[in-house]
C-alpha cells in the first residue's frame, strides 16, 4: 500500500531524519513509536506533502509519488486526524463534514442541507455514532469528535488514515468504541498509521510496529512476536530497568486534609487526607470530577464548602496565589495551553513562578534568574539547546519537565499532578517518575491524577478513587488492582473511606 524508502530530511543544517524505511500493507494497523523527537511526526508531514524529503522514495499502490500538499495525499487517499482535532466547534456536525466540499443545486450556489444532513447522520450511524447531525460539534465529546473525523476521511475516500495520539483526551468508553471502529475499518481494507506513546493500547490494537530513534530506522516487529521490553529497549537504545522505580519515601504526617469539599455540579462530599513523602493518586473516568478537585484544592475554582486543612490547620485558598504562598505547585493536564507560555524561552518559562526569589524592588536578577534555570536543566535533565530556546520547540517530555521545574523553584511542599506523563514517551516517563519519587523522599506531598491505570498502580502508595463527582473507594498500595480500580471508577459501589 505504502512503501517510504531511506528518507532523509535536514532542518538548516539540522538532519532530522536519515535512511528511514516504512512500510503499510493493505487492512493493516501499524504503530509507528519512538520518544519525542525521534522524528515520527516528520516522517508523517513527509508522507502527507507537509514537507518535501532531501532524498528517498515515497510509493503509493506501486508508484512512486511526491505530493506538494496535504491535499494531494488526501486525492490520493491518505487522510491525517491530528492529536489537536480539526473541528470547528461553532458549526454543524454536517458543515464540519462537509467543510470544503459542500454540495450545492448545479451552479446556483444553493446548498442541499437536506442531503448534506442526511449523508452525514448515515456516515456517522455506520461508524456507531447516532447523533443530530445539525447540531453544533461542540456538544460532541472529544470522543464522539474523532469519530466525526474518521467520518471525514472515509467521506474522501480515505484508504490509509494516519491518527497522532487519538486516544490522549479519551475516557476508557470512548476508547472502547474507537477501537472498534478502527477494527471495523480494518475488517473492511482500510488502513491505518497508528502513533502513540501507551504501549497497552499497541499490545491490545496493532498488527505491526515500527521503531524510530534519533531520526532513524530501528526496526519493525510483528506485535505478536515482540514484547513490551524489546520495544522499549529499541527505542532508548538500552535497557530501561524496571517501568516504574522502587519507591523509597518514608510516609509521614498529615500535611493536607480535606473535609466535605462540595461544588455544583462538580463534585459532592470528598474527602481525603495526604500525607508527607505520600503519593496519593486519583482515580476515575473523564468527568468523574478529579481535576475539579485539585483546581478547588489550588485556588483556581471554588468550591461552595468543605473544610481544608494543611498541617492541622484550616486555610481558605482564595485564587492560585495564596496557594503558591502556602507551598501548593499545580502542574496542569494541558501543558501548552495551561502549563507553558510556549513562545517565551525555556529560561522565561522557568522563572515565571519564581520572580519573588529571583527579583529586588520589581527587577528580575539576570544572575539569579540563569542560576535558577541551570539549576532546573541540572536536576531534571531537561534536554535544551539553552536558555533562549522556545518552549514550543522542546519535545513532549522536555516541555512536560520545564512545566514541573517551574514549580520546583518555589520548594513546594504539596505538588498536585494532573496527568504528569500524557503525550510523553516511555524513556521521559521513567525520567518524570524518577523526578516524583525524589520529591517524596524529601517529604513533599504529591497528589497524583492520571488515567493511566499501570502508572497509578505503579507509582501511587494510595489512590482514592471517584465516580460521578463522589469518592467511591479508597485503596491502600496492596488493594490496588486494575480490574477493583475501574469497578469503583465505574460506580461498581462504595467501600467506605478509611485512611491509611
Amino acid at each position: 500500500m505504502i512503501q517510504m524508502t531511506n528518507i532523509s530530511k535536514s532542518f538548516s543544517g539540522n538532519q532530522v531524519l536519515k535512511d528511514v524505511q516504512f512500510s503499510l500493507e493493505k487492512g493493516e494497523i501499524h504503530a509507528l513509536m519512538g520518544e519525542n523527537g525521534a522524528g515520527k511526526s516528520t516522517m508523517m508531514k513527509i508522507l502527507t506533502g507537509i514537507y518535501s524529503r532531501d532524498s528517498g522514495t515515497i510509493k503509493v499502490k506501486g508508484q512512486e509519488v511526491e505530493f506538494t500538499s496535504p491535499k494531494q495525499a488526501e486525492e490520493a487517499g491518505i487522510a491525517v486526524i491530528h492529536q489537536e482535532l480539526n473541528i470547528l466547534p461553532h458549526l454543524s456536525i454536517t458543515d464540519n463534514l462537509f467543510l470544503g466540499k459542500e454540495e450545492t443545486f448545479g451552479r446556483s450556489g444553493i446548498l442541499k442541507t437536506r442531503t448534506m444532513r442526511e449523508k452525514t447522520r448515515q456516515a456517522l450511524a455506520e461508524l456507531g455514532l447516532n447523533v443530530d447531525p445539525s447540531q453544533p460539534a461542540s456538544t460532541l465529546s472529544v470522543g464522539q469528535q474523532q469519530i466525526v473525523e474518521i467520518a471525514k476521511a472515509l467521506s474522501a475516500n480515505a484508504e490509509v488514515i494516519v491518527m497522532d495520539e487519538p486516544t490522549a483526551a479519551l475516557t476508557d468508553r470512548e476508547i472502547d468504541t474507537l477501537f472498534e471502529t478502527v477494527r471495523s475499518l480494518q475488517s473492511k481494507g482500510v488502513s491505518f498509521i497508528y502513533i502513540s506513546h501507551r504501549m497497552e493500547e499497541i499490545f491490545a490494537l496493532c498488527d505491526r510496529i515500527t521503531i524510530l530513534r534519533d531520526g532513524q530506522y530501528v526496526g519493525d516487529r510483528n506485535i505478536k512476536e515482540t514484547s513490551f521490553e524489546e520495544i522499549v529497549q529499541m527505542m532508548v537504545g538500552r535497557e530501561l530497568g524496571e517501568r516504574f522505580p522502587e519507591r523509597n519515601a518514608q510516609i509521614g504526617d498529615v500535611k493536607l486534609a480535606v473535609k466535605g469539599l462540595s461544588r455544583k455540579d462538580c463534585f459532592e462530599d470528598v474527602s481525603f487526607e495526604i500525607r508527607k513523602g505520600e503519593v496519593l493518586s486519583i482515580a476515575g473516568l473523564m468527568g468523574a470530577g478529579r481535576t475539579e478537585v485539585a483546581q478547588s484544592l489550588f485556588g483556581y475554582k471554588k468550591a461552595d464548602s468543605g473544610t481544608v486543612l494543611l498541617d492541622g490547620r484550616e486555610v481558605k485558598i482564595a485564587n492560585p496565589k495564596t496557594a503558591k504562598e502556602l507551598g501548593i505547585g499545580y502542574v496542569t493536564e494541558d501543558r501548552k495551553s495551561e502549563g507553558l507560555i510556549v513562545d517565551f524561552t525555556v529560561e522565561e518559562n522557568v522563572s515565571m513562578t519564581n520572580f519573588s526569589s529571583i527579583s529586588k524592588n520589581g527587577l528580575i536578577s539576570k544572575d539569579k534568574e540563569r542560576s535558577l534555570y541551570e539549576g532546573m536543566v541540572k536536576r531534571l535533565g531537561i534536554r535544551t539547546s539553552g536558555p533562549t530556546q522556545t518552549a514550543k520547540s522542546l519535545s513532549g517530555g522536555n516541555q512536560q519537565k520545564v512545566v514541573i521545574a517551574k514549580w520546583l523553584g518555589i520548594e513546594p511542599e504539596l505538588l498536585i499532578l494532573d496527568e504528569p506523563t500524557r503525550g510523553v514517551d516511555v524513556g521521559a516517563k521513567k525520567e518524570i517518575y524518577s523526578i516524583i519519587n525524589e520529591l517524596a523522599e524529601r517529604g513533599v506531598a504529591i497528589l497524583m491524577i492520571s488515567s493511566e491505570l499501570p502508572e497509578v498502580i505503579g507509582m501511587a502508595d494510595r489512590v482514592i478513587v471517584m465516580h460521578e463527582g463522589k469518592v467511591t473507594a479508597d485503596l491502600p498500595k496492596q488493594e490496588m488492582t486494575q480490574e477493583r480500580i475501574m469497578h469503583f471508577a465505574t460506580g461498581g459501589g462504595k467501600l467506605a473511606v478509611e485512611n491509611s
